[in-house]
């Protein structure tokens, strides 16, 4: 029998919390998103510059919940190391790396732009 709709949703909700709840770098990230959120609202970005801060926090997120799906489903099968787990668990935690510098890199540059307006380094 197919799930319904809420249920579906209710797993999605629970499954975010887990993650938010069960590894240690979203304590990281999380402060980090209310500082470009902040950071956001002070330097007054455009729609377009929201957009593209929330796609990339989306992005880091989604790495990271993704990453910790799959040491805890590691820690499930095997319990014991097994290389071709500990290479799978390296390239998620590559994918989170590479989201987080690619997130850096474009909020990085969108808030030095703002901040140069702001202090009128240019027009």
């Amino acid at each position: 029998m197919a799930r319904s709709w809420p249920d579906k949703f209710r797993s999605a909700f629970r499954g975010a919390w887990l993650a938010m709840c069960g590894e240690r770098s979203f304590a990281v990230h999380l402060p980090l998103t209310a500082a470009v959120a902040i950071a956001a609202v002070y330097f007054r970005i455009s729609l377009l510059e929201a957009y593209v801060l929330g796609l990339c926090v989306s992005l880091v997120l989604m790495a990271e919940v993704f990453n910790t799906a799959l040491e805890f489903l590691s820690r499930e099968v095997s319990p014991e190391k097994k290389p071709g787990i500990a290479a799978a668990l390296d390239m998620a935690s590559g994918a989170v790396l590479v989201a987080s510098i690619g997130a850096a890199a474009v909020g990085s540059t969108i808030f030095i732009h703002r901040l140069g307006m702001t202090l009128g380094w240019w027009m």
